[in-house]
């Protein structure tokens, strides 16, 4: 009685407007607006916030899009399932992970097995990427942040360890290992709350007694790099993320635990869906450049 109605209220939420909905549906929009306001009628409440320029999600509207995504998740994995994708010859995997030098060669390796396969990456601090499998926004994680939490399985893919950089100018570049000592005062370039490389760093710095200079915050690892070139400071990041490039120095630091570890993070609910099951198999046979 409501799958119709449950299905046109999705794909407005999803595109945030009647127009885009319709033409991703395949479906006039009289007939995609009639749908969702017999769904309305039917709760005698708004769903949507009508506007000009699209539409947003009222209260009521923000909780059934929680359980249509959920729902219409686990139609798409009945489906795979069913129509053979358990073979790998299709199929589209959603990856969210708090690094692109994690991932990539996983998702490489993958590929190799399996041709036929599609991926779509998104880059986000470790707490978020969590939040993306939760929300049903990915089906795999690739995160630093290990969570004792039952609704996640996680399995451990490689260590990696947090290291400084700065530009090969500034005097400190011409040691190779510094005490924590050495930071006091210093202006640091880190991510923003939320990313494992911030909650480890600044614990280390509160065990050391070590009180930096300005903390300048920013949104990815790129712009790390970039803040520590235009002189903003002394970077961190793992190690395995900085390439080699003659205009910085790179720093360990002699007396803190900086080691990281990263994992593969998936929901237990998903764990029977084929390309969950893949990614699963390839890091626990090894399988990876």
């Amino acid at each position: 009685m409501y799958s119709s109605g449950l299905r046109a209220f999705h794909a407005v939420a999803e595109a945030g407007s009647f127009t885009r909905a319709a033409a991703d549906a395949g479906l006039s929009q009289p007939t995609l607006s009639s749908q969702v306001r017999l769904l309305e009628a039917r709760s005698e409440a708004p769903l949507f916030d009508r506007r000009a320029r699209g539409v947003t999600l009222t209260p009521l509207g923000r909780r059934l899009h929680d359980i249509t995504t959920r729902l219409f998740a686990a139609e798409d994995e009945a489906r795979a399932l069913l129509e053979g994708a358990k073979t790998l010859r299709r199929g589209h995997l959603r990856v969210a992970a708090d690094s692109a030098t994690h991932v990539m060669p996983l998702l490489s390796a993958l590929k190799r097995r399996h041709p036929g396969l599609t991926f779509s990456l998104s880059i986000d601090n470790s707490t978020n990427v969590l939040q993306h499998l939760i929300d049903y926004g990915a089906e795999i994680g690739i995160t630093a942040r290990q969570t004792s939490d039952p609704r996640f399985v996680a399995r451990l893919i490689k260590r990696d360890r947090l290291v400084l950089f700065l530009p090969a100018t500034d005097p400190l570049a011409q040691r190779a290992a510094v005490p924590m000592a050495a930071l006091t005062g210093r202006d640091l370039v880190i991510r923003e709350t939320g990313s494992i490389t911030r909650e480890v760093f600044e614990t280390r710095l509160a065990e050391a007694g070590v009180t930096p200079g300005m903390l300048v915050e920013v949104q990815s690892r790129e712009a790390v790099r970039e803040a520590v070139a235009a002189g903003f400071g002394i970077g961190i990041v793992f190690d395995s993320e900085l390439a080699a490039d003659p205009a910085f120095a790179t720093l360990t630091v002699t007396d803190a635990d900086l080691d990281v570890a990263e994992y593969l993070t998936f929901l237990e609910a998903r764990r029977r869906l084929p390309l969950v099951r893949a990614f699963l198999d390839l890091v626990e046979t090894g399988t990876q450049p």
